[in-house]
């Protein structure tokens, strides 16, 4: 898949020397791009991931210190992994699960209970396990998107989860302090999951953000990482939700 690759990114630093980061489902798309901007920045990896063969292939390409293949939504798996971590962490990075869009009453009571998991409460397990794991002035950082704060029909939950979140990351923040609890809102960015959402009508819809987007380009994985580094290494941001969409929002 080609995508813009914006100029400035990814100059070797020190910003987050002595650290570590894991990222959990950071096998692609905007977690791989994380770690690797992370890594850039002196910070070891961890990665984790599903598909044990991109897991592999996303660790040789973010020279990742270690991997764990395993299902994030599996609550057992995921505090197995948790207790074998071999010691504390600075920053964890949560980018598992998808959008879930569709009217709401064509869905039944399992797909709405899989659409809020998806997100809200496999954060809420992810957080259980960075207390007493992340060090103090570490960070969760949590995804969420813009898309479906205008509310249209077809967008189904996502819009009801999309407004909990911020408010969702803001108790976090007060219960893991002094761990820092972020979110961030990301418009269409060009990962895999867009492509397998979209098929199709992916070089249609490039063409159409690159003609009416404020910044002239579509926003790619590693335009959020910079963000997401930028959070990891700023300690006195906590709390709150930040947007990152390419005017997105502003053109509708």
């Amino acid at each position: 898949m080609t995508v813009e690759q914006p100029a400035g990114y990814g100059s070797p630093g020190r910003a987050l020397h002595g650290q570590t980061l894991v990222a959990i489902d950071g096998s692609a798309g905007i977690g791989l791009a994380t770690a690797r901007l992370a890594r850039n920045q002196g910070a070891s990896v961890v990665l984790t991931g599903r598909d044990p063969a991109r897991l592999r292939a996303a660790a040789q390409e973010s020279d990742a210190l270690s991997t764990a293949a395993f299902d994030a939504h599996d609550a057992a798996q995921l505090e197995r992994f948790f207790q074998q971590l071999p010691g504390p962490i600075d920053h964890v990075l949560l980018t598992a699960g998808g959008p879930s869009y569709g009217r709401l009453l064509d869905i039944d009571a399992e797909q709405a209970r899989r659409a809020i998991s998806d997100h809200m409460v496999l954060a809420l397990e992810v957080a259980r396990h960075c207390a007493g794991t992340v060090r103090p002035g570490g960070t969760l950082l949590l995804m969420g998107g813009t898309g479906a704060r205008r509310i249209r029909a077809a967008l189904g939950v996502a819009p009801a989860v999309t407004a909990a979140l911020p408010a969702f990351t803001a108790s976090l923040a007060l219960e893991l302090a002094p761990v820092r609890v972020n979110l961030i809102a990301a418009g269409f960015v060009d990962t895999p999951l867009s492509a397998r959402l979209l098929g199709d009508a992916l070089d249609s819809r490039r063409e159409e953000l690159r003609a009416t987007l404020p910044i002239g380009r579509v926003v790619v994985p590693v335009d959020v990482a910079a963000l997401a580094v930028h959070i990891m290494t700023n300690t006195a941001l906590t709390g709150a939700t930040y947007d990152v969409d390419g005017g997105q929002q502003l053109v509708g």
